[in-house]
């Protein structure tokens, strides 16, 4: 018999997290990397937020809470979508778990059955296909080009439905693209869906408040009222208050699917870490003035690597609409010998001829469902990403 779950051999190691690994073993090493991999604000978090995780362990809040997170966090989750989006839930419509990858999980494992198929867009977050596999559902890739703005149409989402059919994931801001979805492209895809009713929703927002040039952000739940009954809402903390290590996300939904949610946390983790619940007690019931340098920031450090990536030969890059990430096309770069006299023949081996050569360390497309690009995150100083461009202009002017 073997030792390990078959169920192991579905799925695959966060491509993120390796190259992550990968860099910090490298530094260790004494290399000079530059780790453009990693999707995690480089601010602290907020001073108001850390003194509230203080007082609460002044006051000995340290105990287990009930599973599906403190009613004062809840409830604050319900009134933040009331002001920002428009959506009234009570906290029975509300789970908080150890981060909206958690979240993600608990809703696939408590609703998927055998075989029941799951829609991604691709490029896609790494591991929506993988959660979907080991909950022992069919992922459904859904290729969507430059031409579309990496985004789904309403067109596309059509061909791909059958009657095993259980979710549509949706994430705007994008990870890996930036690429944000409009309230007319929402609204687009909300008329197909209404028309397959055993289709559900899911919608992972975790970077709703990074966002530029005036975009309006819009979940689908708001846009699709109506369908707010077949739709699970995730978001968090980590991206919008600098909380990644806090691990905090949430989600609201229909209170039968929270309910199977909060059943599957409780044989699991149980509850979210107390003080961290605290923290974001805090971050989401205060104000978020702290955000706007981060954002003016962001957007400074966005345009310069939309610029300097889209000066190098044999690379292009869309410019991001959310969130801190660019997706650089680099099939000008498939063809080309390095002074080695390797070719180069995909993104996966431009990606680590890029760490060995320039030390700085990306991520490649097809982690995302989609090639020949790859991803960098530009949660990073202005100073890092300026040595960085430089040193991935000087490998490819290596090329021949």
């Amino acid at each position: 018999m073997p030792f390990i779950s078959d169920n192991l051999n579905r799925i695959k190691p966060s491509a993120t997290m390796v190259i992550t690994a990968k860099a910090a073993q490298l530094k260790r090493e004494g290399k000079d990397v530059i780790g453009l991999s990693a999707g995690e604000p480089d601010f602290d978090t907020p001073d108001h937020v850390k003194e509230a995780a203080i007082e609460a362990i002044k006051k000995g809040y340290t105990k287990y809470t009930n599973v599906e997170g403190i009613p004062e966090l809840r409830q604050a989750i319900v009134d933040k979508f009331k002001k920002d989006n428009n959506l009234d839930y009570t906290i029975n419509d509300v789970i908080v778990g150890t981060g909206g990858k958690q979240i993600l999980y608990n809703a696939l494992i408590s609703s998927i059955n055998i075989n029941d198929e799951v829609i991604i867009p691709a490029p896609y977050w790494v591991s929506y296909p993988d959660m979907t596999l080991l909950a022992g559902g069919t992922p459904v890739i859904v290729s969507c080009s430059a031409d579309t703005g990496f985004k789904l149409t309403a067109e596309a989402l059509e061909k791909v439905i059958t009657n095993k059919s259980k979710w549509l994931i949706l994430n705007s801001p994008s990870n890996p693209t930036g690429a944000c979805y409009s309230k007319d492209e929402l609204n687009a895809i909300a008329q197909v869906v209404r028309k397959h009713k055993n289709l559900y929703v899911m919608t992972d927002d975790i970077y709703e408040y990074i966002v530029y040039d005036n975009f309006k952000f819009h979940t689908f739940a708001q846009v699709a009222p109506d369908l707010k009954d077949r739709t699970l809402t995730v978001n968090g903390v980590s991206k919008s208050h600098c909380m990644t290590g806090w691990r905090i996300g949430y989600a609201v939904g229909p209170s039968i699917l929270i309910k199977a949610m909060i059943k599957i946390q409780g044989q699991s983790t149980s509850n979210a870490s107390s003080i961290s619940q605290y923290a974001a007690l805090a971050g989401i019931g205060g104000s978020n003035d702290f955000l706007k340098p981060c954002l003016q920031a962001f957007d400074e450090r966005r345009i310069y690597v939309f610029n300097r990536l889209n000066n190098i030969p044999g690379i292009s890059c869309m410019l991001p609409e959310g969130a801190f990430y660019a997706y650089p096309n680099v099939s000008g770069l498939i063809g080309k010998k390095t002074s080695k006299g390797i070719t180069l023949s995909n993104d996966t081996e431009i990606v680590e001829w890029l760490l060995e050569t320039g030390e700085v360390a990306a991520v490649p497309g097809v982690a995302f469902g989609l090639e020949p690009f790859f991803r960098v995150s530009y949660a990073t100083s202005l100073e890092l990403l300026k040595d960085a461009m430089d040193r991935i202009e000087r490998s490819v002017s290596s090329l021949a």
